[in-house]
């Protein structure tokens, strides 16, 4: 059994991790995708993102992380023989969104099944977006570190210019 799990992951954080986990688990290959969307504007590449991914995918044998571009998610899983797409929910807003998305791709190729999967509470506020708008204010490292994976927090200490703070709190890291 194969799924997919796609994002734009700029960058990759702990929810995103959390949810490569849990599919790491499910399926027998498991796919992470790394999409382009023309109407995004994005602070790390895709070459970035992707390498970003494969480093906090490396403990996982059975995840390969890809990429596409221009091309339905759905018409995409289905060229590589994907059987279950898997999406994460962390509110209301998010199941409005992907339940309209479930209906769209089935009405594309109705084999492939979506999965909705509710991230744990501590993981709810954590996305993208919310991580690149931490950068820049005064103390920024600390609290970034909360909710990138390791890696991903030392890419971003190197592209936004910032040395490592003493004392950061691992609190989030350790539940993961």
């Amino acid at each position: 059994m194969k799924g997919i799990y796609a994002g734009s992951y700029d960058p990759p954080t702990n929810g995103h991790l959390w949810m490569i986990e849990q599919g790491s688990k499910l399926f027998s290959k498991f796919y992470i995708a790394v999409g382009e969307n023309s109407q995004k504007e994005y602070t790390f590449s895709p070459d970035e993102r992707v390498a970003m991914l494969k480093e906090i995918c490396a403990e996982f044998k059975n995840v390969e992380v890809i990429q596409f571009e221009n091309k339905f998610l759905v018409k995409y899983a289905e060229s590589i023989g994907v059987d279950y797409i898997l999406r994460g929910i962390r509110n209301e807003k998010d199941y409005t969104y992907e339940r309209g998305m479930r209906y769209v791709n089935s009405n594309m190729n109705e084999t492939i099944q979506t999965l909705f999967m509710m991230s744990p509470r501590y993981l709810v506020e954590v996305s993208s977006s919310l991580v690149k708008g931490l950068v820049g204010s005064d103390g920024w490292e600390q609290v970034v570190r909360e909710y990138v994976p390791e890696s991903v927090y030392r890419r971003m200490l190197q592209k936004f210019g910032k040395t490592q703070p003493r004392h950061t709190s691992r609190k989030i890291l350790e539940r993961i």
